[in-house]
């Protein structure tokens, strides 16, 4: 066997080099790669990976495991294991605010957050009392049907007429939006919930339960219900009201006079977490108006950010606008004080 000539041994031993520097320098690309762990509820995936988490992986050299499950499941998982690898949860307000008294989420450096200024300000009460934000909103309110109903429904109190015996469906109370009916049922008589712990709206609620045929747990369940005829009216929040109006199409959604209530969905960092830094980084650009843009119109959430602008068509199932500035907020820090005495009163009157 013939030897190379020295140079050229040379170049090729070089480029040999060279190659496995570039193997290297890519297996190193990648185990630099951070992994940003986020607890979501798993719905619309497919539009929430386009229009949120790929493009942030992208932008951001990083990789987003999702980890799935309802409020309670997710929330009870962290509170067992609190120094789990998740970074990042998404809960509806009720239960973020447990999972702040139980001290499980780290406290937000707003000044890392620049779209947290253009929060609608409704939105800001989370901002101001320094843990995650709010993101997204939905309302409930009264969905009804007008060609099975005498007049129209202008007032929560209209719920109580006898003309809808066994012709309504209610959320139960352990559901996102069971406490606005707590609240809702002291308003329609004038009184505070704040003012008497609710012993008002117990009262009321025991004089509808001849009205109510159901307290559900899973809004889908009232498209079936609407389209059988079971019921002819429901409290029921605005995302729900499309697949309703779909069913049966002459179903109507409306605020009542004393407004409707107000649920916020936020975003937390685990106090456990090590990516801090990247986790500032997501709530930001998730509560960016390019972001609330895509996420309106791909997955109905409607916008917090002020800067987004949706018009005609666009606001169909969302709440925004003036729509929130009618609507009723929730203090959960009361309600979930004052929780597992309502839920006992509650099952008495409607579970017994």
């Amino acid at each position: 066997m013939k030897k190379l000539p020295l140079a050229l041994a040379s170049i090729f031993l070089l480029s040999a080099l060279s190659g496995c520097g570039s193997a290297a320098q890519s297996t190193d690309s990648k185990s630099d790669q951070k992994q940003l762990v986020i607890s979501t509820w798993g719905l619309n995936e497919d539009a929430l990976q386009k229009d949120v988490f790929k493009p942030f992986e992208k932008a951001n050299n990083v990789k987003i495991v999702l980890e799935t499950g309802n409020n309670g499941e997710r929330l009870t998982k962290l509170k067992n294991n609190p120094n789990s690898n998740v970074d990042i949860m998404y809960l509806a307000e009720s239960f973020s605010e447990e999972g702040i008294q139980d001290g499980l989420f780290e406290k937000i450096d707003y000044s890392k957050v620049p779209n947290a200024k253009k929060v609608i300000p409704k939105a800001q009460k989370f901002i101001t009392e320094g843990y995650g934000p709010a993101y997204t909103l939905n309302r409930a309110a009264i969905v009804y049907n007008p060609e099975k109903v005498k007049g129209n429904i202008a007032s929560w109190k209209d719920l109580w007429s006898p003309d809808f015996k066994g012709k309504i469906a209610i959320p139960d109370i352990t559901t996102t939006f069971g406490p606005a009916m707590v609240c809702a049922a002291s308003k329609k008589d004038g009184v505070d919930v704040t003012s008497d712990n609710g012993a008002d709206a117990f009262k009321s609620l025991q004089a509808l339960k001849p009205n109510v045929v159901k307290t559900y747990t899973k809004s889908s369940d009232l498209v079936n219900m609407f389209s059988n005829g079971e019921i002819t009216a429901a409290v029921a929040a605005d995302f729900v009201y499309g697949s309703i109006k779909k069913a049966v199409p002459s179903v109507k959604f409306v605020d009542p006079g004393e407004g409707a209530y107000l649920n916020f969905n936020t975003v937390n960092i685990v106090k456990s977490s090590k990516n801090k830094e990247l986790a500032l980084k997501f709530i930001n650009y998730v509560l960016s108006a390019e972001v609330e843009q895509k996420t309106s119109k791909d997955v109905g959430e409607s916008p917090v950010n002020s800067d987004v602008k949706l018009q005609g068509t666009e606001t169909q199932g969302l709440t925004y606008g003036d729509e929130v500035e009618k609507s009723n907020v929730l203090d959960f820090k009361f309600i979930n004080k004052n929780n597992k005495n309502w839920i006992d009163q509650w099952n008495k009157i409607y579970n017994n």
